[in-house]
């Protein structure tokens, strides 16, 4: 008999990709019974048209930079590692200055 064993290793991203990076300063999260959608948007001081209208409907809309969908499994593991970033951060003064971000 040919019995499996496990291999323990650790995923790294592919640095050679050519993935564009892409800036947001808001999150809106919405999720399903099944996953977690993230949208990644970026807010820019609003122009005096936008403001006049969102007077009105009381919205301010935003363009949508990416949008990432993950399962739900996945979605604690992802807050303790950025968790864990935010800490290390903290620690060696890289937050100073900061507000707490906008997150729905």
């Amino acid at each position: 008999m040919n019995e499996r064993k496990p291999i323990n290793f650790t995923i790294v991203p592919d640095e050679a990709s050519d993935a564009p990076r892409t800036y947001a300063n808001f999150c809106a999260i919405g999720h399903t019974p099944f996953d977690f959608t993230l949208s990644f948007c970026e807010v820019l001081p609003p122009t005096e048209k936008a403001v006049r209208e969102a007077a009105t409907d009381k919205v301010l809309k935003a363009p949508v930079r990416s949008r990432v969908v993950v399962p739900m499994a996945f979605v604690p593991t992802l807050i303790t590692a950025l968790q864990e970033h935010l800490r290390a951060c903290s620690e060696s003064g890289g937050n100073q200055g900061w507000n707490k971000p906008a997150v729905h």
